[in-house]
């Protein structure tokens, strides 16, 4: 069997915006048939929610939308992450620079922002929604929706060059 394309996605706590983008990008990938020739996590660039189940806001409006996050547990990037992961998806700037700041020099080409596989939003992070009102939970949703269907069409073009070489 082919090695499975292994996607990281990164926010500070691994509370709200990253897992969001798991359970949203999982979800995706499974309804265009690629979940078996993928592996989706996320994971913290700190310490401050280890253990945690994701902000129940965030849970909440993903439920409304047919996304379970429930199941998730918030853990910390580890140097193997950097090794085992083909892409590293940030949420914004800062932790593209905590990412860069961690990774052995050999692996910083796989980090990059998640919003550059969007197509329908102009922000280039996604702006993280913990102190603010319910609607920056929808808003990343929305972000977060837009980058996975493109993130999900980059690999289908990927998997079919792939299939077509092996």
């Amino acid at each position: 069997m082919t090695k499975k394309i292994a996607i990281l996605f990164v926010c500070m706590a691994n509370y709200c915006r990253s897992p969001t983008a798991e359970g949203v990008f999982r979800s995706r990938a499974i309804a265009a048939g690629l979940d078996p020739f993928l592996l989706i996590a996320s994971a913290a660039t700190s310490n401050y929610r280890i253990g945690h189940a994701p902000d129940p806001r965030s849970s909440e409006h993903a439920a409304r939308r047919g996304i379970d996050l429930r199941a998730q547990r918030a853990r910390r990037i580890t140097l193997e992450d950097f090794e085992r992961f083909d892409h590293i998806l940030g949420m914004d700037h800062q932790n593209i620079a905590m990412l860069t700041a961690a990774c052995p020099p050999q692996y910083r080409h796989k980090i990059g922002l998640l919003m550059q596989f969007a197509s329908r939003s102009d922000s280039d992070v996604v702006p993280d929604p913990y102190g603010g009102d319910v609607d920056g939970f929808e808003l990343v949703l929305d972000y977060i929706e837009d980058a996975a269907d493109g993130l999900v069409a980059s690999l289908r073009e990927r998997l079919a060059a792939r299939a077509k070489g092996a």
